[in-house]
């Protein structure tokens, strides 16, 4: 990392964390983390417009499960937000994901590939904008999505989530509205084809010298200024 303090950006090639809050879950064990998505990352690119990582196959992440060990999406809808959860290692299998964040922005823009290089899709991730620390990024998923195809088509995703999440509570009508709002204003973005979906990313590949990030010991840790 080079600079000190708020302005500090990491280099090329540095390992950080990528992670996600609950969403503050009243189910939350007591002195449970709040964080349960965290994904060791590599920094391709730091800057004050654009945070670029790659998470390569292979790597080990944390991600919630039900309390019995079984994955989120097997619950059905109704129950999926208020069962009991805990979290998990798992490896990533698959291609990688190189995911892109421009400072401020709720939503972050993931792009995949199928093997060998195909490209897939952009999918665009709403969020809370990022908060950066010394050990990496950290943020709060709000359930909708948005896919972008390579004909510049897209179509929203999880929309029965995004509206489930609201009826259970973890999601106000002032929140829900404000995601919706940023959902249509990447709309816009995508529309316009501005940054980064003009910005060639889909060409882009991993140096080969890199090694996947290891999942620390420690990823839980809570920064001094993340969110309770």
């Amino acid at each position: 990392m080079t600079g000190t303090g708020e302005c500090a950006r990491w280099a090329p090639g540095d390992q950080i964390l990528w992670r996600y809050r609950d969403n503050g879950r009243a189910h939350r064990p007591p002195g449970g983390s709040p964080v349960h998505i965290c994904r060791p990352v590599t920094v391709v690119q730091d800057t004050a417009e654009l945070l670029a990582v790659w998470m390569a196959p292979g790597t080990e992440c944390v991600r919630p499960v039900l309390a019995d060990g079984t994955q989120v999406h097997a619950e059905p809808l109704a129950t999926r937000y208020t069962a009991p959860r805990t979290t998990a290692r798992s490896t990533w299998f698959g291609a990688g994901v190189l995911k892109l964040a421009r400072p401020g922005d709720p939503w972050s823009v993931w792009l995949f590939w199928d093997r060998g290089w195909t490209f897939r899709n952009w999918y665009v991730n709403l969020e809370e904008p990022h908060t950066r620390w010394a050990g990496g990024v950290d943020s709060e998923d709000h359930f909708l999505d948005i896919s972008v195809h390579p004909d510049r088509s897209w179509k929203w995703l999880d929309e029965d989530e995004f509206a489930q999440a609201q009826h259970v509570g973890l999601m106000d009508r002032a929140t829900a509205a404000r995601v919706r709002e940023a959902g249509l204003a990447a709309v816009e973005v995508i529309a316009a084809w501005g940054s980064p979906f003009r910005d060639g990313w889909e060409h882009w590949r991993p140096d080969p010298g890199w090694q996947v990030p290891p999942l620390p010991d420690d990823w839980d840790r809570t920064p001094a200024h993340m969110p309770s």
